[in-house]
């Protein structure tokens, strides 16, 4: 018998993802990880992480009559989540945490563990697919039957080691369908409200957690416009993103959007709307899933934030570790930092981080 380590978040969509496996004859145990303390956290329903969550878990695995562990992994997250995130904040990028939360922890460290524990699988709730293509003899990730939720923008780092040991049960099913799972097998959490923030940053104030964690003030500098004038005096770059037209703290005879950051010079570029369009997005630190190398340009849809939709683009691979995008119709706010991720109909080719 195959055994199974779900990772279990305290949610509908894992919890669901324990019982399929347990159905499809698996022998299951469930794991939470305890990435960070913060007990503010549990009054928020809408994150992850909480002790609220931590319970919600167990009742589950109690109700399915598996074990359940706890794994302290806060020094990995911190290293390789908290750290990363306010880093990456700092230089004038705009991070992606949950994306390395998938790379480093899930699919890392917890996959680690269960490996360990001699688990074959790591299980999550995580709406996407994997097959193996005989043809190419590789491990595809596909997007999931519910397209609102589908979730592959996040995992596009998976490596093909990973994704041999790794299912998503819930990928073929919509979320209304996995409550229902949830509801007919009396879990506790089948009308919990799904995480939507930060789990470390619960009420967005994104600035104070930077500054708490490196004990130190952003600093101010100057506002400029297109060609290099100084136009206004801003608090610091990293309370500013790319095509934010709101909250800038001072007025303007017309709306003006933050076109880049200069951290060094400590500067905001100010424009247009129409300043934020681009076609060209260079991409690196890739992962390649559907194929080794694409070795001429080739025709992909294309998105730089999970919010988009998908937009028809040319993929040429210029480097080892690194791929450029051409867009046919002009991008807005194209924010490095952030992921491109191609596709191909359903299967992801690669992603990358914005440069």
């Amino acid at each position: 018998m195959s055994k199974a380590m779900i990772a279990m978040s305290g949610g509908v969509d894992s919890s669901v993802a324990a019982y399929l496996t347990m159905r499809e004859g698996f022998e299951v145990i469930g794991a939470t990880m305890k990435l960070f303390d913060r007990p503010d956290l549990d009054i928020h329903e809408k994150t992850c992480c909480s002790l609220d969550d931590v319970m919600d878990a167990k009742s589950v695995c109690t109700r399915l009559g598996i074990n359940h562990y706890v794994f302290n992994m806060k020094a990995e997250f911190d290293a390789q989540v908290m750290s990363r995130f306010a880093d990456i904040y700092r230089t004038g990028a705009t991070p992606n945490p949950c994306i390395d939360c998938n790379r480093y922890i899930k699919f890392n460290g917890l996959l680690r563990r269960a490996l360990e524990l001699d688990c074959d699988y790591i299980v999550t709730g995580h709406y996407a697919s994997i097959e193996f293509d005989r043809g190419s003899e590789r491990w595809l990730l596909k997007r999931a039957a519910d397209t609102a939720k589908d979730q592959t923008y996040f995992l596009y780092p998976l490596t093909q080691y990973q994704l041999s040991h790794t299912r998503f049960p819930v990928g073929a099913l919509t979320k209304p369908e996995v409550r229902q799972i949830a509801e007919d097998n009396g879990f506790v959490n089948s009308r919990k409200h799904d995480s939507q923030d930060i789990c470390f940053v619960p009420d967005g104030d994104y600035v104070s957690f930077i500054e708490g964690y490196f004990g130190e003030k952003c600093e101010g500098g100057d506002f400029i416009d297109m060609h290099g004038n100084v136009i206004g005096h801003h608090n610091g770059t990293t309370r500013y993103t790319i095509g934010q037209r709101k909250g800038l703290g001072m007025g303007f005879n017309k709306p003006m959007y933050v076109c880049a950051k200069d951290v060094a010079r400590r500067t905001v570029t100010l424009g247009d709307n129409s300043d934020l369009f681009s076609c060209s997005v260079t991409v690196r630190d890739i992962n390649m899933i559907a194929c080794e190398k694409v070795m001429s340009p080739i025709r992909v849809k294309a998105k730089i934030r999970y919010s988009q939709r998908d937009e028809w683009a040319t993929l040429e691979q210029t480097a080892d570790d690194e791929f450029h995008l051409e867009f046919d119709t002009p991008q807005r706010a194209i924010a490095p930092g952030q992921a491109a991720v191609c596709y191909d109909g359903d299967v992801v080719v690669c992603g990358g981080t914005i440069i």
